[in-house]
Parts: structure tokens; C-alpha cells; sequence
């Protein structure tokens, strides 16, 4: 299965689709979303679901013009591709959360579910490195914040977000990630129709990264350290994905027994 180019979109297409996934990537890795997340993405694709991941780049405080950029995105791929009947449900990692957030809330586009895997809706301050530095070389810097900010974002999924069913993943070693805060936001909202899932990695488990270690003439220490964490990753990385791919399954099956 390769990649195809569809407007700003990169797609992967099964065979017979089953369901489609919108996925967004994490600040800096949303630019290259079709490399960066490979292996998931293609893992999902494998399973039936026809992945389109929309690339952004995050060059802008005002996070909704990059929601309205993406989302026009999004509906050229629809367009051309046409998928009526299927199930969409849309996927973000990291910063890829708050886009889907931001979409979902202002367009109100029809969504199965929404899987959210290391949220970040952190200030621009906690987000940015050197973001104190840069703003005492620019003063016009030091009280910029993205918009939505933090709390503006809150109160809009509060208040807007209107898709029932969620999976919120967050992982054991990730101090960087917000979902607690938003499974509180969405469990007031849903009830039990929000799933969180904490699962054995860190902030870039979803990213399927792999040590490609060559063991040397004499196995070492060191050798056997590389070879444990490339097991530990690599069964990280098969954990989140049997996660999700339940998930997608199930939210699928009730999808169509409910618009039967």
C-alpha cells in the first residue's frame, strides 16, 4: 500500500474501505505526518480504514486559521475521493488534539468518534522554547499566546464539542500531556461513552519510532540495552495500535447498527 497525494493530503486506500481516519500530527512532526507516523498510519490502513492525514505547519499563533486551512484540506481529499456512507472518525496526536478540537467545535462536521493520543493544550509560553528569552528581545512577543489559548479552548469544547464517542490515550511516561483534563471536560459532557486508556510509552510512542542497533562482534552491555529497548518500543507500539484498532472496530459496528 503507497501513499498518494490528494490537494495538501496524503492517503492511503485499502481495498475495500471500511471506515475513513482523519489524522493530524504533533507541532514540528505535523509537517510530515505520512513520515513521521508511518508505521501507525499504515497499520490502520492495513486494518481497512482509508487514512488521510492533512500536513500543517506550525508557523502561526491563531490555531483556528490552521483548523480552517486543514479542514479545507480534508474536504478536498472527500471530494475527490468520495466516501459517503462510511464511517469518519478523526485521529490527533500531541497538538493534532487541539486542531481536531477546534474542528470539531467550529464545523461541526459528522464524526463516528475522535481518538485524541497525547493531548497538548499548553500556553505558548510552556509550549515554545526560549519563548521568555525571545520575549525579552521582543517585547511585542512576551504576551502573545495562541488562539485559541488554553482556557479559551476548554470553554469551547465545553460548551461546542459535540461527538459522543472519544478515546482519550495518554501514556506512563508522558508529563507533557493534557488528558486528564480533557477526559474531565468530555466525561461531564458523555458519561461512558469516553474511554481513556493508559498505555506503556511516552509522548513519542505514536510516532512508532525504532532503534535500528547493530549488535557488534562481542555482545556488550550496551548491546543489551539497545536490544531491550527496541523490544520495549516495538511492543509499545503494537499495544497502542491493538488499542486503537478495537476501538475503531467497535465504534464502527455501533455506527452501523445505530443508522441501520
Amino acid at each position: 500500500m503507497n501513499w498518494s497525494a490528494i490537494g495538501n493530503n496524503w492517503v492511503l486506500v485499502p481495498r475495500r474501505a471500511k471506515g475513513v481516519v482523519h489524522f493530524l500530527g504533533g507541532a514540528f512532526f505535523a509537517a510530515a505526518p505520512q513520515v513521521s507516523y508511518n508505521r501507525l498510519l499504515e497499520k490502520v490502513a492495513e486494518a481497512g480504514y482509508l487514512v488521510v492525514t492533512t500536513p500543517f505547519l506550525n508557523s502561526s499563533f491563531d490555531h483556528y486559521q490552521i483548523a480552517r486551512e486543514v479542514y479545507t484540506e480534508f474536504a478536498t481529499a472527500q471530494a475527490e475521493l468520495g466516501w459517503e456512507g462510511l464511517p469518519v472518525f478523526g485521529m490527533g496526536h500531541s497538538m493534532g488534539c487541539k486542531i481536531h478540537l477546534i474542528i470539531n467545535c467550529q464545523f461541526q462536521p459528522q464524526r463516528a468518534g475522535n481518538i485524541f493520543i497525547a493531548y497538548n493544550n499548553y500556553s505558548a509560553k510552556r509550549s515554545i522554547p526560549f519563548f521568555r528569552e525571545l520575549g525579552q528581545s521582543l517585547p511585542e512577543l512576551a504576551e502573545s499566546e495562541f488562539s485559541p489559548s488554553p482556557d479559551e479552548l476548554n470553554s469551547l469544547v465545553a460548551d461546542r464539542y459535540a461527538v459522543p464517542h472519544n478515546l482519550l490515550i495518554k501514556f506512563w511516561d508522558d508529563d507533557i500531556d493534557e488528558i486528564p483534563v480533557l477526559a474531565n471536560i468530555l466525561r461531564y459532557k458523555f458519561a461512558d461513552r469516553v474511554k481513556v486508556e493508559t498505555l506503556p510509552g511516552n509522548h513519542l510512542t505514536a510516532m512508532g519510532v525504532e532503534f535500528n542497533w547493530r549488535v557488534g562482534r562481542n555482545f556488550s552491555p550496551i548491546d543489551a540495552l539497545a536490544q531491550w529497548l527496541k523490544q520495549e518500543t516495538y511492543r509499545n507500539n503494537e499495544i497502542l495500535e491493538k488499542v486503537l484498532l478495537s476501538w475503531l472496530s467497535r465504534i464502527r459496528l455501533l455506527n452501523i447498527r445505530t443508522t441501520a
